[in-house]
C-alpha cells in the first residue's frame, strides 16, 4: 500500500535515513493547521507589542512585563511553531546538524522565558493589590526592564545547561542523517520538573490566593474615591491570574508525560504533541487580553484600522468610562 512505500530522506546518500510514505489530505491538513495556528500567534502578539510599545497611556511596568511576554510567545510563533509542527508529520530533518542543535536551545529558552515572566508578573501584581500606595515607589519601568533582562539571561543559561551535552555532541544520538533526535536525561527531566513546574506553582500560586484575600478584605473598607482604582488592580490580577492558570494547564501534562516515557526516539511522536502543547499556549495569552482588557481591543482596532498613523495617535484614550 501508498502508506507503507519506504522512501529515503535523502535519496542520494548512503547514511540517508528512511521515512514511510504519508496520505498527500495528511500533510495538507497537518501544515495548514500549523500555518492558520502560526501565522494567527504571530499576528496577535504583534498586536500585543505594537499597542503597548505605541500609545502612551499603556506605558506602564506591568505592561513592559507583557511585552516581554510577547516577545517570547512572538518567537514561538515565528521559530518554534513551524518546526515543531512540522515533526508531527515529518520524521526527516532537513535543516542540518547545526539548527538541530540550535532549536532545541530555542524552544527551551522560549518556554522559561515566558514562565520566568510569569512569576515576575505574579510578584508586580501582588504588591499592586497588597500595597497600592506605595505600589509606585516600588516597582518602575527600570526596575521592571532589569527584571526582564535577569529573567532572559536566567533562561539562557539554565536551558545551555539542560542541553549542555547535545549541543556539544548532537551527532550522538544520530543514526542516519536526515535525523534530529532530541535527548534528555532522566536527571535533568527531574530538575526541569522541579524547576519550571513544582517551584513556579510554589510561588504562583499562593501570591493569587493571597491577591483574592487581599483585594476582598479591601472591597470593605474602600471609599467612593479608590475604589474604580481597586477594582482596576483586581480586575488586572484576574485577568492575568487566568494567563497563569492556562499556562499551568499546558505544562503540566508535558511534563507527567515526559517523566513517565523519557526522550527517546520510540516516543518521538508523543513528546512533539507535547512540545506542541507548549507551542499553543503562545496563541493563548492574546486571546484571554482580548477577552479580559478593553484597552487591547480598542487599540486593536486603532492598528488595524491604520489611526496609529494619525498625529498625536499615541495619545489616544483607551479607557474610556465604564458605564
Amino acid at each position: 500500500m501508498e502508506n507503507q512505500t519506504i522512501h529515503y530522506c535523502f535519496p542520494n546518500n548512503n547514511r540517508s535515513c528512511t521515512k514511510s510514505a504519508r496520505p498527500e489530505v495528511e500533510y495538507i491538513l497537518v501544515y495548514g493547521f500549523v500555518a492558520v495556528v502560526s501565522v494567527f500567534t504571530v499576528f496577535l502578539n504583534l498586536l500585543v507589542i505594537i499597542s503597548i510599545s505605541h500609545f502612551k497611556q499603556l506605558h506602564t511596568p506591568t505592561n513592559v512585563l507583557i511585552v516581554s511576554l510577547a516577545l517570547a510567545d512572538l518567537t514561538a510563533g515565528l521559530v518554534v511553531m513551524p518546526v515543531q509542527g512540522m515533526k508531527l508529520i515529518e520524521p526527516c530533518w532537513y535543516f542540518g546538524e547545526i539548527f538541530c542543535s540550535v532549536f532545541p536551545l530555542i524552544l527551551y529558552v522560549v518556554v522559561v522565558a515566558s514562565l520566568g515572566n510569569m512569576i515576575i508578573i505574579s510578584v508586580d501584581r501582588y504588591i499592586a493589590v497588597n500595597d497600592p500606595l506605595r505600589y509606585p515607589l516600588k516597582v518602575n519601568t527600570s526596575r521592571a526592564v532589569v527584571s526582564i533582562v535577569v529573567n532572559w539571561v536566567f533562561s539562557f543559561l539554565y536551558s545551555f545547561y539542560l542541553l549542555y551535552e547535545f549541543l556539544l555532541h548532537p551527532e550522538i544520538t544520530h543514526s542516519c542523517e536526515g535525523e534530529c533526535v532530541l535527548v534528555v536525561t532522566l536527571e535533568n527531566l527531574i530538575i526541569d520538573a522541579v524547576v519550571c513546574l513544582a517551584a513556579p506553582c510554589c510561588i504562583i500560586i499562593p501570591l493569587y490566593v493571597k491577591i483574592c484575600v487581599v483585594a476582598r478584605k479591601q472591597a470593605r473598607h474602600l471609599n467612593a474615591a479608590t475604589e474604580k482604582k481597586a477594582r482596576s488592580e483586581k480586575k488586572a490580577a484576574v485577568t492575568l491570574g487566568i494567563v497563569v492558570l492556562v499556562y499551568l494547564l499546558f505544562w503540566t501534562p508535558y511534563y507527567i508525560v515526559t517523566l513517565s516515557f523519557g526522550h527517546n526516539e520510540d516516543d518521538a511522536l508523543v513528546i512533539n504533541v507535547m512540545y506542541w502543547m507548549l507551542c499553543m499556549n503562545s496563541c493563548m495569552n492574546p486571546l484571554i487580553y482580548a477577552m479580559f482588557y478593553q484597552w487591547f481591543r480598542i487599540s486593536s482596532r486603532h492598528i488595524l484600522t491604520l489611526k496609529i498613523f494619525e498625529p498625536s495617535s499615541q495619545y489616544f484614550n483607551l479607557f474610556p468610562e465604564e458605564k
